[in-house]
């Protein structure tokens, strides 16, 4: 079998790809032979660019900027797909991270010779670590209902959300008890005839500020899950709603008032076993993600609860594999932690000393989105 080589290879250019090709490139792993990152997405910005186009910038929560290089003057009326997207791009070029795209990953294999073979739709690499940092995006959960397949309307998950004025005029379900679900009831309901708003479980609100240490206790419990092998739950979870003046009002008009979850869908409707029912012309499944690991099937990492059991960053049955942006890590400036914690391990295993660090590129490199300043940090 023919394959091109790298020591270690990154599969995703998320932020947490991009964090962990960063660090690589800072501990003096170079493009090409010292690494290599891979991403199917069309162009740089990760799930971002996929964001529906009314989430504008200022309406993001927790967005934080990767490591090295701030993202700073950024219109917060401007969609978060451009501005991350744009932010993404001059990174990567800034940083001269080389990343390849689109490049689907298929498979990663044992290649019998103590490297890993990772398969993709433009060739093999053989590899000594492999960084998987490919997020949720691609795995949308979207729970099953009794009648699904026969209602009449139209259905969208958050991954395919195409704004509220396609709704306009409807009668509209949004099925989801999250931050996102809530945007959706919000803007939809400003245009649609009727919304009803259906979770699964009652919504923790919460008019505290996400503060350090409440960040700190949320990753605390997401983490403990993946360290005894069960499926993440996300940090989103665990910390409840973030309480606006937005939401205030829509709680007061009524528009914020939750209904347990519907027991059956029929072609005009959704129905509970309680008699209730409410009609619908479209569904919204606000519902979340899971795991994008598929590719890692062939090497048997699951353990029996259904997770993989974790050690920081590190796959406990295969250390040579390191899951950045999963589990606690799954947050913006979780992620960029995490991509520097699996590159020091990942020196470690292959034997190269910190002496290898490097602070590459002294000079400031400016870049189009507000005068940033981008630098080799020698203490990040």
């Amino acid at each position: 079998m023919e394959f091109s080589e790298a020591e270690v290879v990154v599969v995703g250019a998320g932020q947490a790809g991009l964090s962990s090709a960063y660090h690589l490139r800072r501990a003096g792993y170079e493009p090409g032979r010292g690494f290599v990152v891979l991403d199917h997405s069309p162009r740089p910005g990760g799930a971002w660019q996929f964001r529906w186009p009314t989430l504008t910038y200022d309406r993001v929560h927790g967005m934080h900027s990767l490591p090295g290089m701030e993202l700073t003057g950024a219109d917060p009326h401007r969609p978060s797909s451009e501005v991350v997207g744009g932010y993404f791009a001059d990174y990567e070029r800034a940083f001269d991270l080389r990343v390849r795209r689109p490049v689907h990953v298929r498979a990663v294999r044992e290649a019998g010779d103590g490297r890993l073979l990772v398969e993709t739709d433009a060739g093999v690499w053989a590899a000594r670590a492999l960084i998987s940092a490919t997020g949720t995006w691609d795995r949308p959960f979207r729970p099953r209902v009794r009648g699904q397949e026969s209602f009449a309307g139209r259905q969208f998950h958050t991954s395919r959300y195409p704004g509220p004025s396609t709704f306009a005029g409807e009668r509209v379900v949004v099925v989801g008890g999250g931050t996102s679900a809530v945007q959706h009831l919000l803007e939809i309901s400003r245009v649609a005839a009727a919304t009803a708003w259906v979770t699964r479980r009652e919504p923790v609100f919460t008019e505290e500020p996400f503060d350090a240490e409440r960040g700190r206790a949320a990753v605390a419990l997401v983490e403990e899950r993946v360290r005894d092998g069960l499926p993440p739950r996300s940090v989103v979870s665990v910390t409840g709603l973030p309480m606006t003046e937005e939401m205030r009002r829509a709680r007061e008009s009524g528009v914020l008032r939750r209904l347990p979850m519907f027991d059956r869908i029929t072609p005009g409707a959704v129905e509970w076993d309680d008699g209730r029912s409410i009609a619908a012309d479209s569904i919204v499944w606000a519902t979340g993600f899971r795991p994008a690991i598929g590719h890692l099937a062939p090497l048997r990492l699951r353990e029996p609860g259904g997770g993989i059991r974790m050690d920081g960053t590190r796959v406990v049955r295969d250390p040579r594999i390191h899951l950045v942006g999963y589990g606690p890590s799954a947050s913006t400036v979780g992620a960029n932690r995490a991509g520097r914690a699996a590159v020091r391990a990942i020196r470690d295993l292959l034997g190269h000393s910190s002496e290898g660090e490097q602070a590459l590129g002294e000079s400031p490199v400016r870049v189009a989105m507000g005068e940033t300043a981008a630098r080799w940090p020698r203490d990040t």
